[in-house]
């Protein structure tokens, strides 16, 4: 029993990719959950959501426990200690209902595992041929996102000017972009250091973004002699060793 779970959290088989594509939609309705829920007051519905949403990533963490190969390892993790967070946000709301949103970082681990990418690259050709981009951008999404989410859970009980996860985020994007126009402020001194945090890395990912949008585009083919894996759409040569390329092609576009 234990190997056949195993064998769809991390095997390249068809039913382990559909179940990886299954976990990553399950994240993506918990991130909408919980910005959703961030907009109106708590109600018995709402309350029995985060019992069913915190049960089912808490099976999902005691699973990946239990297969972990290294399992001290696994539990020095960022993304396990943003499971444990997150399982404790939902089944104990009274800790600190809005951090569930560090579920994302999950659902990031999960889009980096090269079994996932691999099957995106066959099963989606928009993707095979952005990939660079949609992972730039998806970088600064999580950014935003996780950073925003910060912003909301500590401040939203201080600070009358973060009412919802509305205004968490117009605060990081305008701070993010340096357009700052003042009217939502931190306070405190955690507060301070998010914005100086928003300011730093948010540019930084933005600046990567555009970098990835504006050169060339390459595609993904090793160098049979060098190793060179990005090389122009078109090359004939490899621009490292000048080994001749056979890249295949999907036809005109």
């Amino acid at each position: 029993m234990l190997d056949r779970i195993r064998s769809l959290y991390e095997d390249d088989t068809p039913q382990a990719h559909r179940f990886r594509y299954a976990l990553l939609g399950f994240d993506l309705c918990t991130i909408t959950f919980v910005i959703f829920t961030s907009f109106i007051e708590r109600s018995q519905v709402i309350v029995i959501l985060d019992a069913v949403f915190g049960s089912l990533i808490l099976a999902d963490f005691v699973v990946r426990v239990c297969i972990a190969p290294e399992r001290g390892r696994f539990l020095l993790r960022l993304h396990t200690w943003a499971d444990i967070v997150a399982i404790v946000s939902f089944l104990v709301p009274v800790v600190g209902d809005s951090f569930g949103f560090l579920r994302i970082l999950r659902t990031v681990r999960l889009l980096r595992t090269y079994q996932l990418l691999h099957r995106m690259r066959q099963d989606f050709r928009y993707f095979r041929r952005n990939e660079e981009v949609i992972l730039a951008s998806v970088n600064l999404c999580v950014f935003l996102f996780v950073m925003t989410g910060l912003i909301f859970a500590t401040q939203k009980h201080i600070n009358p000017d973060i009412g919802n996860y509305a205004d968490a985020l117009y605060f990081t994007v305008t701070t993010l972009t340096t357009t700052g126009f003042g009217d939502i402020i931190l306070t405190g001194d955690w507060g301070r250091m998010l914005s100086v945090a928003v300011m730093i890395f948010g540019v930084t990912l933005f600046l990567r973004l555009l970098q990835v949008l504006f050169r060339p585009r390459k595609v993904r083919v090793a160098c049979d002699n060098c190793g060179l894996i990005l090389h122009d759409a078109d090359a004939v040569h490899c621009k490292h060793c000048g080994e001749t390329m056979r890249i295949p092609t999907e036809g005109v576009v």
